[in-house]
């Protein structure tokens, strides 16, 4: 007499891979692969959003230097400007400084006499 095997005499698609029945190994592979294929859109999604971060990064250190090349300019420019302030300031300058309060005074009074005229 010989005995039947595994999957001999039953219909076929009553049993899965290596003679397992469907209802519990082919679920968990099933569950596996739907996993595996979350799994790989996520890393897939993580990829191309790493990626993107280093283009911004990469665009941000760009826009950095730049604005340190000009914060250079304008650190001597304004160092420049104070010289020149301190060369003014230690000099006798009463006259322009005189001048500078008259026009000083015109403009306020103009400007008293516009509103009180209104």
């Amino acid at each position: 007499m010989r005995r039947a095997g595994l999957g001999e005499g039953v219909p076929p698609g009553n049993y899965g891979n290596y003679g397992y029945p469907n209802s519990g190994y082919s679920a968990c592979e099933e569950e596996n692969e739907r996993l595996t294929e979350s799994l790989r859109n996520k890393v897939t999604a993580i990829k191309s959003l790493s990626i993107e971060i280093g283009h911004e990064v990469k665009h941000q250190n760009k826009l950095l230097a730049e604005m340190d090349s000009q914060f250079d300019s304008t650190t001597g420019f304004l160092g420049k400007t104070m010289g020149k302030l301190k060369i003014l300031s230690k000099g006798s300058q009463t006259k322009l400084l005189c001048y500078m309060m008259l026009f000083s005074l015109f403009v306020f009074f103009v400007i008293y006499w516009i509103i009180k005229l209104r």
